[in-house]
């Protein structure tokens, strides 16, 4: 065996192979379990690639012994036959072992007619998806794919593209396009007249056999063809695709017009995948895009439509045609209302009968019209820089704003149309969420003060409503929140009056919310008053009547929810509250101001100690470190302890994200207390009493000793979450590459050290990680984390980039080798010996 090879199967893995082999094949033994039998197939593939020849087979002669055991089997079990079948396929890859296969007459057992396809196993769908699948890995080269031509595979593979099982389905499609792929190769690189173009035998059964069907009366045939066209041009984007598609052309155009081939949602993706091939980039195709914009269904062509107007290289005409499919029932919704909709639309591009007919039917009105809605907020999450066309914001939003008057009853127009529509949309919760997200991704349009009003007076009618469920609550905040970020852009909301308008009218509206007796209500309207909070905090008139206002009694009093997701969102937005008190109100500083900061602190503080649910706990971490980051946490001194009651707290928490939170909290202060006191110098030096000056005289060093970093740290390098070990090892890391700027090597061993440092028993401790029950942080350890000379020594003989390697290994390095899955393997099925004698 190669060296490379032998990297890829031991000795031990040699021995074991054989006994796994017999076990699998042995119909008295109970299987193993289809995620074992994955991996071991993961296994052969490394081992095929390794050595791709026959060395394989004539090394384990094991293989093929059991290629035929299972085969001579009366009734194989389906999950052993489907990975003889697969197992088969990844070994046959290389031509030589196919050679030898087929010279013990083994692959037509099989991949041919007297193998698994006349057997009661082919019932099963992961026997039929392993027949499929084993092809697919042996047909890599001209003999195997000789073998499945004469054979009669291909016909097989024809009929499991109408599988049942759409997973085997799906399997089949894909080797088909591989089949072809491989067949055409680099033979035919020049687009040639389809009419002389000369395929190889293999590519032309296949090219023959969609022709074949698509011209058929059968729509299974059809639809299977078309999804086989779709997946070779999303994959293979070669010239000769061209070729093909040349050949059935006007066969597919045809298909727009036929009613009795319901193939158009197939023909959808069809058309979106030659789009992204450049190969089709030519008037004719843009034509046939054109055509089928025009004569689909309305749901068809809204699916089409959304999908071109991703292709920034689309022709301009083609983009305004799309977008006028979309735009095509939101014109319909403001002409059933009988408004003005100039602006909308110039021109429709189909019938608008039948957009018309579809909102006017019960069936099919909200689910027609959540699909446009749907379309157009992807299309407006795009950057407008990088919109391909530009949209009428103004009109669009009209008619979002109609369709949301429909659905709360609140619009019942004379016109017919607009009858019908009022009465199927009123409190059709799907079509408001839907019609809400639009809304808010309309956010930045620009409008008339009249429809700012409106928009409003819309917003505030569904947050008011008692018929709005928590889902299109959340909706209606978000939308409003998104509008009234944009203060200073809407010309309306500069008029100071109509501001404080708007303002009373939100924050009435909140307080009543706040008070829901539903717990999602009180949690979405707690996320919409931090939302209105981080962006609206510079407006003067906002903070006015925030603070005037019951929200901070309110927010205050929703800490002691009962439902800990509404106490960690009323965490999250007092955090805020006191930020911008902080930050704005200077006399609130004043420790026994109504709003300040101790009286919050101490609050939270409580959280993090006594809650028992991790929400609010993680909610407070957030928070503080917020404050930290923005500088709002006090002086130095101030913050040294505020960090150190953090820290002495989080440090006993179990939930490791509440651990992770107090991490960066500690990384935020360390740099904080570098960018206050300034860097230290080198502490290196020969001479040990200098180091000793020089640590006692370094401030952040000693601050960090009093504040119990250290010993956090330490601590959390042997916790059993990974993160948090991961995220203490890169801050120690970090500290060491300040304190201690020397050129020697990352590790300095420990050495000969001072009996009382007890370093040597920490990084025996360290080394034991996760394993670590207690971590010792008493005298007993003989670690004194609050000394700074203890820490320095520590920082300086502790490996921990060892430490930091260790972290980053997966939890089954040791584990996840191909000698124990073998071992795992054989354990689990056991051996008839090892049955028989516990019989005894």
């Amino acid at each position: 065996m190669s060296p490379r090879g032998r990297r890829v199967m031991s000795r031990a893995c040699a021995l074991l192979l054989p006994r796994v082999c017999a076990a699998l094949a042995d119909p008295r033994q109970s299987g193993p379990d289809d995620t074992c039998l994955e991996k071991l197939l993961d296994w052969f593939r490394e081992l095929r690639e390794a050595e791709p020849s026959v060395k394989l087979l004539r090394d384990n002669p094991c293989l093929t012994k059991f290629f035929s055991s299972v085969l001579a089997l009366p009734e194989p079990e389906p999950s052993i036959l489907s990975f003889t079948l697969r197992l088969a396929g990844i070994v046959a890859a290389a031509e030589d072992s196919f050679v030898h296969l087929q010279r013990l007459e083994l692959l037509t057992r099989l991949f041919g007619e007297d193998g698994p396809l006349n057997r009661a196993a082919w019932e099963d769908a992961s026997v039929r998806s392993g027949w499929v699948e084993g092809v697919h890995s042996m047909v890599q080269h001209q003999s195997a794919l000789n073998f499945i031509c004469s054979a009669g595979g291909i016909d097989v593979i024809f009929v499991l593209q109408g599988d049942p099982s759409l997973f085997v389905a799906s399997a089949a499609r894909w080797l088909l396009v591989h089949l072809l792929t491989l067949s055409v190769g680099s033979k035919l690189t020049v687009p040639l007249d389809a009419k002389d173009c000369e395929w190889p035998a293999c590519a032309h059964m296949i090219i023959k056999h969609i022709e074949d069907s698509l011209q058929s009366n059968s729509a299974s045939q059809v639809k299977q063809s078309v999804k086989l066209l779709t997946s070779l041009f999303g994959s293979c984007q070669a010239p000769w695709t061209k070729v093909l598609w040349l050949g059935i052309e006007k066969q597919v155009e045809s298909f727009l017009t036929e009613d009795s081939v319901q193939a158009q949602h197939v023909l959808v993706d069809l058309l979106l995948n030659m789009a992204r091939s450049p190969v089709f980039y030519e008037d004719s195709f843009w034509a046939l895009v054109t055509s089928a914009l025009e004569r689909f269904t309305p749901v068809q062509s809204g699916a089409l439509a959304a999908g071109i107007l991703r292709f920034y290289l689309c022709p301009q005409v083609v983009k305004i045609k799309a977008l006028t499919v979309l735009l095509q029932p939101m014109e319909c919704i403001l002409r059933a209302a009988s408004l003005d909709y100039s602006g909308l639309l110039d021109e429709s591009v189909s019938d608008p009968s039948a957009v018309e007919s579809l909102l006017s039917s019960k069936s099919s009105c909200a689910s027609f019209l959540c699909q446009i809605l749907g379309h157009l907020k992807e299309l407006l999450s795009v950057e407008r820089v990088l919109l391909p066309v530009n949209l009428p914001c103004a009109s669009l939003l009209c008619s979002v704003l109609t369709i949301l008057l429909f659905c709360n009853g609140f619009l019942i127009p004379a016109s017919p149309l607009g009858s019908k529509i009022s009465q199927i949309l009123v409190d059709c919760f799907r079509v408001q969420k839907s019609a809400l997200d639009v809304l808010a991704a309309l956010s930045d349009c620009k409008c008339t003060d009249t429809t700012v009003r409106s928009l409003f007076d819309v917003l505030l009618a569904y947050l008011e409503s008692p018929n709005s469920t928590p889902t299109v609550l959340k909706k209606s905040f978000k939308a409003t929140s998104n509008w009234l970020k944009n203060f200073s852009s809407i010309s309306f909301l500069k008029n100071k009056q109509q501001t404080e308008k708007i303002l009373q009218d939100v924050f009435l509206v909140l307080q009543k919310r706040l008070c829901s007796p539903c717990w999602e209500v009180r949690d979405s309207a707690l996320e919409f008053l931090t939302s209105l909070i981080t962006s609206l905090a510079d407006l003067d008139e906002f903070r006015q009547f925030l603070l005037s206002s019951e929200m901070p009694k309110l927010t205050e009093n929703l800490l002691e929810d009962p439902e800990s997701y509404v106490r960690a969102s009323a965490v999250t937005a007092m955090g805020h509250l006191v930020y911008i008190n902080y930050v704005f109100i200077p006399e609130s500083r004043v420790a026994g101001s109504q709003y300040s900061k101790e009286k919050t602190v101490a609050k939270l503080q409580e959280i993090l100690s006594t809650d028992p649910e991790v929400f609010p706990r993680r909610a407070v971490m957030s928070i503080f470190t917020m404050w930290l980051k923005q500088s709002c946490t006090g002086q130095l001194e101030e913050t040294e302890q505020f960090v150190s009651m953090v820290v002495q707290t989080a440090a006993r928490d179990l939930d490791w994200e509440v651990k992770l939170g107090c991490l960066e909290l500690v990384q935020i202060f360390c740099t904080y207390m570098f960018c206050q006191l300034g860097l230290p110098e080198c502490f290196y030096a020969p001479d040990s009493s200098a180091v000793t000056s020089s640590i006692h005289q370094n401030k952040p060093l000693q601050m960090f000793c009093r504040t119990n970093l250290f010993s956090f740290l330490f601590q959390s390098l042997c916790d059993c979450d990974k993160p948090v070990g991961q995220k203490a090892c890169d801050i120690l890391r970090t500290l060491r590459s300040e304190f201690w700027q020397s050129s020697t090597t990352d590790s300095q061993g420990t050495g000969d050290l001072p009996a009382g440092h007890g370093i040597h028993w920490l990084q025996r401790t360290l080394r034991q990680g996760s394993l670590v029950q207690n971590f010792p942080t008493d005298d007993g350890s003989g670690v004194d984390f609050q000394d700074p000379e203890s820490m320095m020594l520590a920082l300086r003989t502790i490996d921990l980039v060892e430490l930091h390697n260790d972290l980053n290994k997966g939890s089954d390095y040791v584990e996840k080798s191909p000698q124990s899955l073998l071992e795992d393997i054989l354990a689990t099925v056991g051996t008839v010996e090892e049955n028989e004698a516990d019989c005894y």
